[in-house]
């Protein structure tokens, strides 16, 4: 919710003032100087392990989208002399290559290999990361809930009391060390909901994994002889530390995504199915639509205009009208019930199967006692008669 409720409030202001951007090109050097390249710790130990694995080619991207090259068809079949698979050896690869440091090939690598093929060992990685990273979430959160129950939940839970800008710094540190705010957040996140780290405290840890994750974009560009590639870096980094600086210093500000993001909690508890409905909205409806009222203004033509200014005030109007419904008309307890009743609903068939069994053996036992059918029989051939 800081993300989004940032947003909302710089996008506009950066659209009227320009501030980030007269921001960061004042910081900016007249040229930007090549530098030695910084990998991170967990980089250096997983990167060799993984172009053992598989070495993506990245000239092919670069010569496409320069035009040296029409499609990746110009880079197949794969060539190497004598059928020899190094570095020094195959002078014409595809998707796949060879590592240029060792030398060596990657283990999906194969001589005479067709766009196709590299297309597949693409796939078949894939589907292999992505095998391997839910496999470390469930162990993960696994094993957390193993460390984390008892005696040791309380000492965690006290340890967490420390103060919220530190745990921002704390964040930052252990976002840059991993090169990734989702691992941060991933590995916090369980821990919110086995009740072992507090909201409120999660929350500056997040904003530190916030600006923790701007740093790799911004070695990236210090490395680069494009100033551009640099302002983009320093915008990410000062977009977040802006919006700190306006919703974490003040208890009444940082309360509002705090709220936000309880709620959000208590509609998934009520529902399960609400983080898809979010998720599909958020992420995908609503950036659809502001996508394509942008295309409307920039096509230029008055018609094009005009149904873009309808269209806006039309979604104006259905927002001040949801916003009265929700408040005013008893919208949020009729959301409420609705969820309510389709989580019902969800549990009963879930345990139909379970109920169901449950009352043929009591069905069963009740004929053994009673003798119920043999009773029914007498009393059909009774009404024959």
């Amino acid at each position: 919710m800081f993300n989004f409720l940032t947003v909302a409030l710089l996008f506009p202001f950066e659209i009227i003032t320009h501030f980030l951007y007269a921001l960061t090109k004042a910081m900016l050097p007249d040229d930007v100087a090549d530098g030695e390249k910084w990998e991170g710790p967990i980089k250096k130990v997983v990167s060799p392990l993984g172009k053992k694995i598989i070495n993506i080619n990245k000239s092919v991207t670069k010569s496409i989208a320069t035009g040296k090259k029409d499609s990746c068809d110009d880079f197949y079949p794969t060539t190497c002399d004598g059928g020899v698979e190094t570095y020094d050896t195959c002078g014409k690869v595809g998707l796949i290559a060879c590592d240029k440091k060792s030398g060596d090939c990657p283990a999906f690598f194969q001589d005479g290999a067709t766009r196709n093929e590299d297309e597949v060992s693409g796939y078949v990685c894939l589907v292999l990361s992505l095998f391997l990273l839910v496999t470390c979430l469930i162990g993960l959160v696994t094993i957390l809930q193993k460390m984390l129950l008892g005696t040791s939940t309380r000492i965690i839970y006290k340890s967490t009391n420390i103060n919220g800008y530190l745990a921002i710094v704390i964040g930052t540190g252990l976002t840059i060390l991993v090169q990734s705010s989702s691992i941060t957040t991933s590995t916090l996140t369980p821990l919110v909901g086995m009740g072992v780290l507090p909201l409120d405290k999660m929350l500056p840890l997040t904003l530190g994994a916030n600006i923790g994750t701007t740093f790799t974009a911004l070695m990236s560009a210090l490395v680069s002889d494009s100033i551009d590639s640099l302002q983009v870096a320093l915008c990410h980094l000062f977009f977040n530390i802006t919006g700190i600086l306006i919703w974490y210093p003040l208890p009444f500000m940082r309360a509002v995504p705090l709220h936000a993001a309880a709620q959000l909690g208590k509609a998934t508890r009520i529902w399960r199915g609400f983080p898809l409905v979010y998720i599909a909205v958020m992420f995908l409806l609503i950036p659809l639509m502001f996508f394509g009222l942008s295309k409307l203004y920039e096509q230029g033509t008055v018609g094009f205009t005009v149904l873009g200014v309808f269209i806006t005030l039309l979604i104006g109007l259905m927002v001040i009208f949801t916003a009265v419904w929700w408040r005013l008309r008893d919208g949020k307890t009729k959301v409420v019930t609705a969820m309510e009743t389709r989580e019902k609903k969800r549990t009963a068939l879930a345990s139909l199967p379970d109920d169901m069994q449950y009352l043929k053996k009591e069905l069963e036992r009740l004929k053994e006692h009673t003798g119920l059918p043999e009773d029914l029989e007498e009393g059909e051939d009774a009404d024959e008669e």
